[in-house]
């Protein structure tokens, strides 16, 4: 018998200074059974620092061809792509050919710097693609705060994000790579 996905709800109060963007954003995340709370947490933090009405969580880990999240417009086009982890070249060049704009954000402090060097030189050429990556000691902090209901505070200015609950405070960075 397969494992079912564990339902988390979460409740994002977002004060984004750098975009002038305010709202409070009720969310539910399905975590499939092979996904840890550093990620789905990182799911969680990414959604915060790109806000919008539109923007979705996919199937993520259950399918190949869609991202972890992403905002798609009125006529099916894709706007955003955003994948987690340290996806294939192939994927990465694919994803920059469907959408608009593509954010990768690598996590992993010992595969991600590898992964890194073995691709960045043939992603270079991509004029749509950020490449962002997070700390380890940033992912444990995230998953800490992982319940099955969460009420964040979300405030970003000059790149960064806090993410607070009623007993923790993170402040997560996303230094850019490409």
């Amino acid at each position: 018998m397969a494992l079912k996905s564990t339902i988390f709800k979460a409740t994002l109060h977002v004060a984004d200074m750098d975009r002038n963007l305010y709202g409070d954003f009720p969310l539910t995340l399905a975590r499939h059974p092979s996904e840890t709370d550093e990620r789905m947490m990182l799911r969680l933090a990414v959604f915060a620092f790109n806000a919008n009405e539109r923007l979705q969580f996919t199937k993520g880990l259950s399918t190949q061809d869609e991202p972890d999240l992403w905002i798609k417009s009125l006529s099916d086009e894709i706007e955003l792509w955003i994948d987690l982890g340290l996806p294939e070249e192939s994927r990465i060049k694919k994803a920059c050919g469907r959408a608009n704009e593509v954010i990768i954000v690598t996590y992993g402090d010992r595969a991600a710097p590898v992964w890194w060097q073995k691709i960045k030189d043939d992603l270079a050429r991509f004029d749509n693609l950020r490449v962002l990556s997070i700390s380890q000691s940033t992912l444990a902090e995230l998953a800490a705060m992982a319940q099955r209901t969460m009420d964040l505070q979300c405030t970003i200015q000059d790149g960064q994000l806090w993410l607070s609950d009623n007993d923790n405070s993170v402040c997560v960075e996303l230094p850019q790579l490409l």
